[in-house]
Parts: C-alpha cells; sequence; structure tokens
C-alpha cells in the first residue's frame, strides 16, 4: 500500500464526525487550553469567526483535523482545542433549545469524551447528561453549573472543566441571540478537512514527528503565520521575486544572522519578536493613522509585553519599513564590522551593553522589573534614529551617522529633574515616546547633515521637546557660522551634569543668539569649569558646599532655599546644602537659582572651592551661624551626615540634622 492510501481527506462538520466516530481525546494530549485566561484572545477570534458564519449564512472551513480511529474512536493529533470547542458550542445549543433530552442529540453529545483525566471525562458526561436551563442573557453559566449538586467542587482544579467553564460563558455571551442555533450547527455552515490517519496509533513518537505535543508554537512562529498569510492577502509583494519575498528571508538570511549574534538558550525567537514589536511601536507612531488614544494603547501593550504583536498592528509602509531594516541590519552585521562600531560620545544610562540592535532584541532592560524583556523607551528611540538614518544614506558617513545620534542624544536625556534630584527619563511613557518618535521621523528629513538642515531653522509640526530642538538650532548655527566652534559645543555636551544641555553655559556668557558675537573663549573655561567640580556623580562634596554659601544673587545668601520643608520640632525651617549631584541640576535650569550657580562658575575660573570660601569676608550682619559652616571645614566635614540643616525663625542658629526627619531635638548638632 502507498503512503498517499495511508491518509484520506473529506470535509466534515462535527455533526458529520460525531455521527461516524466517538471523539476521544486520549491521555497523551495535553488539558484543554483555549479556555484559559491568558487565551482570551485566541478564543475570541475563534467565536468570532463562528459567530459572524452563522450570522451571516457564511460558510467557513477550519483548518485540518487529523488523528487516527483506534477502537471505532477518533483520536485527534491536532485539532483538540478546535473539536473541544465546537463540541462545547454544539451542548450550549442543544441546552439553549432544550434538545439534550432528546435521547438521539443526548446519546450523539455522550460520544465525545476526555480521557486526560478522569474527572474530565466524567465531567463531560454529565454536562451532557444532567441538562440545565438557560434563562437570559445575563445569566452566568459556570456559576449555574457550578451550583448543581451533581458538580463536584474538587473539578474547579481540574484544567480542562476550569477552561470549558469559561469557554460555556463567552459562548454564551456571544452565542445567546442567534435562534435556531442547533440547526444552524448542524448544517454545513462550520466545517473543516478532515484527515484520518489509517493504520496508525497514537504513540509518543508519533507525537514528537507531527509536533503536535512537543513544542507549542512560540509566539514569533504565530505571528510569522500570520503576517505570511496578511502579506499574501493584500498583495504586499507583488513583482517581488520568490528568494527577496518575506517568507523566505525570514526563513533564510534573516534568522541566520539572528542566529549568528543574537541567540539565548539556543532560541532567537524572543530576538525576532522584540525586533517585530519595535519597528511596529514606532511605526505607529510615524504613520499617526490611529488616534492618539489608540496608538497609546498599542504603544503601551507593546512595551510591557513584545509577544503581543499582531499582523493587524502593521500597514504596507510598515511592512516596507521592516523588511527594509531587516535588510539593512543583515548587511551591516555581515558585511561590516557592525557590533563594534561604538559612538564616540556618551549616552549614560541608555549605553548598550553591544549595539542599538543588540540592545532592542537581546539585551535586559536593567531600569525595569516589570519589562525585563523590552528594551526601554528611550532605547527604541535611539534604534529607530539610527534605522532611519541607515534608510536615507546608502554608504555611512561616518561624521554625519555621530552628528545625527548627537542630536538625537540630546533630546532623548533631557529628564524631569525634580528639587529632592530625582531625575526620571523625559521618554518614559507611550505618550512622550508618541511624540518623541514623531519628532525624530520629522527630523529624519536632514539627518544626512543634521547640522545643516537644522541651521536652515526648518518649520517643525511637532512641539515635543521644543525648548531643546531651539538649543539644537542654536548650535547648529554655531557649527555652520565657525566649524572650529564644533569641538567645544561637543565637549560641553558631554558632561554628565549637563547631558547634552548646554543653555546654562550660554547664559553664563550673556550669549545674545547672535554668533558673531559669540564668545568662544569664555565658552571654553566655562565648560572646562564645569567638567573639572561637575565631572560625575561623586563630585559633589562639602568645599563645594561651603563655597555655595558665600554667593548672593539679590543681596541673599540663600542658594539652599530652592528646597524646604517645616521642623515643628525645633521651630526651623529644613533646607538642603545639595544632597544629590542632579538637584545641581535642578538648580542651573531654573530662572532664580541658576544665577546663585552662574556667580559661582565665574569665581571657579579664577579659584577653588576652598580660596572661594577661606578668602569670603562677610559683612557685618551675616548671620554667625552660616559665617562658621562657611570658615570651619570640619563642621560640614565631621557633622553633615544627612545634608539638611534646619534654620531657626529669627536667623539666630541652624541645626546640622541627625536624619532627614528627626522626631527630637537631641542629637542634632546646633551651630550659633
Amino acid at each position: 500500500m502507498s503512503n498517499q492510501e495511508n491518509y484520506t481527506g473529506r470535509i466534515l462538520n462535527f455533526n458529520d464526525l460525531i455521527n461516524e466516530h466517538s471523539i476521544q481525546i486520549p491521555i497523551i494530549q495535553r488539558d484543554y487550553a483555549q479556555g484559559r485566561k491568558n487565551q482570551k484572545e485566541v478564543r475570541d477570534n475563534f467565536l468570532n469567526a463562528i459567530f459572524n458564519c452563522l450570522k451571516n449564512n457564511e460558510p467557513i472551513k477550519l483548518d485540518f483535523i487529523y488523528g487516527s480511529v483506534v477502537d471505532s474512536k477518533f483520536q485527534p493529533l491536532d485539532g483538540q482545542q478546535r473539536l473541544t470547542t465546537l463540541f462545547l458550542l454544539h451542548w450550549y445549543g442543544a441546552t439553549k433549545e432544550e434538545l439534550l433530552s432528546s435521547k438521539n442529540i443526548g446519546d450523539l453529545l455522550q460520544k465525545f469524551t476526555y480521557e486526560t483525566r478522569i474527572s474530565s471525562r466524567e465531567f463531560c458526561q454529565v454536562l451532557v447528561r444532567e441538562s440545565i436551563k438557560v434563562l437570559n442573557s445575563e445569566q452566568i453559566l459556570s456559576e449555574t453549573i457550578i451550583d448543581k449538586n451533581w458538580f463536584f467542587l474538587s473539578w474547579k482544579n481540574d484544567p480542562t472543566i476550569d477552561s470549558m467553564l469559561r469557554s460555556i460563558d463567552a459562548i454564551h455571551e456571544k452565542f445567546y441571540e442567534i435562534d435556531n442555533l442547533w440547526e444552524k450547527l448542524k448544517s454545513n455552515l462550520i466545517q473543516f478537512y478532515f484527515v484520518e490517519l489509517e493504520n496508525m496509533g497514537l504513540t509518543d513518537d508519533l507525537y514528537i514527528k507531527m509536533n503536535a505535543r512537543g513544542k507549542l508554537l512560540t509566539p514569533f512562529e504565530n505571528f510569522k503565520a500570520g503576517f505570511q498569510k496578511k502579506i499574501i492577502d493584500e498583495n504586499w509583494e507583488n513583482g517581488v521575486d520568490m528568494k527577496d519575498q518575506f517568507g523566505v528571508k525570514i526563513d533564510n538570511d534573516w534568522t541566520d544572522f539572528f542566529w549568528d549574534y543574537f541567540r539565548k538558550n539556543n532560541t532567537i525567537d524572543d530576538a525576532q519578536i522584540r525586533f517585530v514589536s519595535a519597528i511596529a511601536m514606532t511605526m505607529s507612531s510615524v504613520e499617526r493613522i490611529n488616534s492618539t488614544d489608540v496608538r497609546i494603547d498599542l504603544i503601551n501593550q507593546l512595551q510591557e509585553e513584545p509577544s503581543k504583536v499582531r499582523p493587524s498592528h502593521f500597514t504596507k509602509r510598515a511592512f516596507d519599513f521592516l523588511v527594509s531594516t531587516l535588510d539593512i541590519y543583515h548587511e551591516r552585521l555581515f558585511l561590516h564590522d557592525y557590533l563594534s562600531d561604538k559612538l564616540p560620545f556618551p549616552l549614560w544610562r541608555h549605553s548598550p551593553k553591544g549595539s542599538f540592535l543588540s540592545m532592542i532584541v537581546h539585551e535586559d532592560n536593567a531600569t525595569s522589573t516589570l519589562q525585563r524583556n523590552s528594551a526601554t523607551y528611550t532605547q527604541k528611540v535611539l534604534f529607530f534614529a539610527e534605522s532611519v538614518y541607515y534608510r536615507k544614506n546608502d554608504e555611512k558617513n561616518k561624521e554625519t551617522y555621530e552628528d545625527w545620534m548627537r542630536v538625537v542624544r540630546n533630546i532623548v536625556s533631557r529628564g524631569d529633574v525634580e528639587k529632592d534630584g530625582s531625575r526620571p527619563d523625559i521618554v518614559r511613557s507611550p505618550q512622550s515616546f508618541d511624540g518623541v518618535i514623531n519628532l525624530i521621523n520629522e527630523l529624519s528629513n536632514g539627518c544626512q547633515n543634521i547640522y545643516q538642515f537644522l541651521n536652515q531653522q526648518p518649520n517643525l509640526k511637532s512641539q515635543y521637546a521644543k525648548d531643546q530642538i531651539n538649543e539644537e538650532i542654536e548650535k547648529a548655527r554655531l557649527i555652520c557660522f565657525d566649524p572650529n566652534y564644533r569641538n567645544i559645543i561637543f565637549k560641553a555636551e558631554d558632561n554628565e551634569l549637563l547631558r547634552g544641555k548646554i543653555s546654562f553655559i550660554f547664559h553664563c556668557i550673556n550669549y545674545d543668539f547672535n554668533p558673531l558675537n559669540f564668545d568662544s573663549i569664555k565658552f571654553s573655561k566655562i565648560a572646562d569649569v564645569i567638567n573639572n567640580y561637575f565631572g560625575n556623580e561623586k563630585s559633589l562634596n562639602n568645599s563645594i558646599r561651603r563655597a555655595m554659601l558665600t554667593i548672593e544673587v539679590n543681596g541673599n545668601y540663600e542658594f539652599y532655599s530652592y528646597w524646604w520643608s517645616y521642623w515643628h520640632i525645633g521651630n526651623a525651617t529644613k533646607r538642603r546644602l545639595f544632597d544629590k549631584f542632579r538637584e545641581i541640576e535642578y538648580c542651573i535650569n531654573d530662572e532664580y537659582y541658576r544665577e546663585y550657580f552662574k556667580k559661582f562658575i565665574l569665581q571657579l575660573i579664577l579659584k577653588t572651592p576652598q580660596q572661594i570660601a577661606q578668602d569670603f569676608i562677610p559683612s557685618e550682619n551675616f548671620p554667625n551661624w552660616k559665617k562658621r559652616l562657611i570658615k570651619e571645614s570640619n563642621l560640614l566635614d565631621n557633622n553633615n551626615k544627612t545634608n539638611h540643616i534646619a534654620i531657626a525663625e529669627d536667623n539666630s542658629h541652624c541645626y546640622l540634622l541627625k536624619s532627614k526627619r528627626p522626631r527630637e531635638i537631641e542629637g542634632n548638632i546646633k551651630i550659633q
């Protein structure tokens, strides 16, 4: 007998199959999964397809169902989930129309059974034997069933029964309105391809060979199957050679480079789904086809769980971007030393371990405990910026590429700095991601030479990061006016305190935004001072705090007033002497407190902080406690553990606080 004679295929409906054979889900099969909580999308999609078929009288053919007949029982190798849902749907139709008492229908449905667990088998039998009443659309049938005296409470622990109850509720919610449901189900509206594998028992070897039970399809495999169907249905590759089509390249060239560079635990599916998801997120913001609410929901969903990306998230334009981006990185990874091609300037907390691509597909998110398998919003923006540069430039010019990525770095490195020194990323929400991607896409029109583009002061529609864009335009004007300004501006931008934003230095040199009047010498001196004294997070020290106490603005020596809280126990106002490095960043960007720092920085050109404190001559009405803090270095060095002081209401003394919120006077050092 030939192999072809071992397999016979027919088109059947559920009624045909169960009339012809008992249906037995064998022990080797897994539990019914379509009713699980986390399978809502799969369940809804399947039920929606059937509902539309029955309501509109539009026939539907489900996928193949195949297996073997053993002792007159059909044992499905593939199709268990669909058959179980169809069984529950037929049970519901008969129950709703009170047909289960009919011996023919009751006996027919009794021919469906589960062998995975005794409880599953018994539940299927009693569900058909013991009828319930379907009263109205608001009724929750699972509760009705559980309340029956024939329902064993232990059954709730059976995962198959739990899933069946959930599917029954979903079926009731959707199909209650359909009249003559049983007769419609019996008709040929819902059919499937039935293949009987003759003379073959359902052994473990067969399951492994057929890959039916070995390992469930990964999210990427599911996405790929649906995506290829969408590509074909919507004719996205008309005229494209077979070797260049998505289905061929995703199984060959692109898979090869993911496997060579980004496999983890001998799989690349996570890397591929993360890549596709990142493209779907960014292109949603680029195209702006959907409403803002829809875009935000999608971005948030894919950021939290990249595996939720769906073919429906792609348009033809997004598909083209995906394909060209895959081609670009495949080429660069194989033909160029892309992974060692590092930017010569800091990206601070957004620096990838490898490349921007590895950051997206491979690296864990170190800044979040909830989104470990998804790069940060900011990292995805950097990846998008690099991708659009490559797409718009056939050959990578090192200088223009670095200029473009520098401008993007400056935009995304801004932070919403708060008085207490906390500095959340500016791109930390789906709304901000949506805004910055739109901006970067608009700026990318000039990515071939970003400074020439900005020098022309383009009329950008995006209002995102307007202040920073204005600063980038001013830098571009200076660089285009005199290329020698390029390096001193870059050096200032790369400072740890400033992080790409140098408007404070412009303020210090009283720059009037006319390149003819730009004092590059003074600019460089101030940039050097900031690099020398504020080069990293550990730069802040007591010498700086003492020197800052000597600086006045409008007759006030109160740089510490940027933060306050009242200490009722001491009848005093609490202040901070810069507890965190980032509090300085807050002050230099505040219209009032930056004046303290401007004066301080200008003095630092000629003196050290120690010399500033040593040379300070206080006026007669200068508070003695403040003079002592400036002149007696041991007071802060030995007693200032919290960098918090409390100043008496009459300014006669202060306390060096032993904790940030002391509950008693004792232990706090009084200085008067």
